[in-house]
């Protein structure tokens, strides 16, 4: 590892200038790995899935770790960096996929014992390229940057290795409520009492709490021919069945703010916003959709509970810039079974 990145993990300051020494630091890494994969000839890879997960290079290992602490590693053939994380939570509404340790274990699946910057250098090693952080001010513009796919890597019960899109374990909220503006409440539609469906006279709103069943939907669709409540119920039928997450993550980059008291600049991320599913102006790598981070009632994700190992597993993320990107498509994956 060149002196420079050793003085770099050293150092508490973070300023615009440790956003250049980045740059340089990842492009010297992966001059350094290519030509010590150049001088050791042939390996042996083994792939899941027809992505890399191991590499060897005659018998010796082409990671090369960017921190003492070694969990976060850069696999410049595999074109991929990997974090050595672990599972924080299982249940619950989420901000992030995976935070640093100590920083928000309450609302992310996997915790990260490393510094956010680190993660930030491994990518720019790649030459991955960050974008923006999302602005929500004059108006909303989602965040930016090169777009990364992400994987995880644990061993199950019996000791077999495991891969899956890191967004299986995340799906839509449905323990919410859903929200319809009518723009005319129909003339025929009366609501019993009793009904779980209500409306609200003075927003002129619709609404309905949790996932909405077959059953529940015929009955209401009986209610009313009008257009568009019955366009509501389904949508609120749709929205409310368990979803994977499907929207992509992007290189963001995260940002930098100045210490009042000592006039230091500090990288943003460091506060824990490493790979987030809420749109946060400090994240690392951000969700690019809309992805409310006000309050746990906006929250969009949750822990897809039935899919994610005991807390204390061991898992690796695999963060790997897209080189092609994919325009996905809305609509045509049907709704997962828990």
């Amino acid at each position: 590892m060149p002196e420079t990145a050793r003085g770099l993990r050293r150092s508490t300051a973070r300023s615009f200038c440790v956003s250049i020494s980045l740059l340089i630091i990842g492009y010297a890494i992966t001059s350094s790995a290519d030509d010590d994969q150049r001088s050791q000839g042939s390996r042996d890879t083994k792939r899941v899935g027809q992505k890399t997960v191991g590499q060897k290079t005659a018998g010796k290992s082409t990671l090369v770790p960017l921190n003492k602490k070694q969990t976060v590693l850069l696999d410049v053939s595999g074109g991929r960096l990997l974090l050595k994380t672990k599972i924080c939570l299982r249940e619950g509404v989420l901000e992030m996929l995976c935070c640093r340790k100590q920083s928000k274990e309450h609302e992310s699946i996997l915790s990260l014992d490393a510094r956010a910057y680190v993660v930030h250098t491994g990518l720019l090693a790649l030459k991955a390229k960050p974008g923006k952080p999302v602005r929500f001010d004059p108006k909303y513009q989602p965040p930016t940057g090169q777009l990364l796919d992400i994987f995880l890597q644990w061993k199950d019960s019996t000791g077999q290795l495991q891969r899956v899109d890191a967004r299986t374990w995340i799906r839509h909220v449905t323990r919410k409520y859903f929200v319809h503006k009518l723009q005319r409440y129909p003339s025929d539609l009366q609501l019993p009492k009793n009904s779980e469906l209500k409306y609200d006279a003075k927003t002129q709103e619709l609404y309905w709490y949790g996932p909405l069943n077959p059953q529940q939907r015929d009955d209401l669709l009986k209610l009313s021919k009008s257009a568009e409540y019955r366009g509501a119920i389904r949508k609120f039928h749709l929205h409310s069945q368990l979803r994977e997450m499907q929207a992509h993550w992007v290189f963001a980059g995260s940002g930098f703010t100045t210490d009042e008291q000592t006039g230091e600049k500090y990288y943003q991320a460091e506060g824990g916003d490493v790979i987030c599913v809420a749109n946060f102006g400090s994240a690392l790598i951000d969700v690019a959709t809309v992805s409310s981070a006000a309050g746990t009632g906006g929250l969009l994700f949750e822990a897809y509970k039935q899919r994610i190992p005991a807390v204390g597993t061991d898992v690796t993320v695999e963060l790997i810039p897209r080189k092609t990107p994919a325009k996905p498509k809305p609509g045509t994956q049907r709704p997962p079974k828990p």
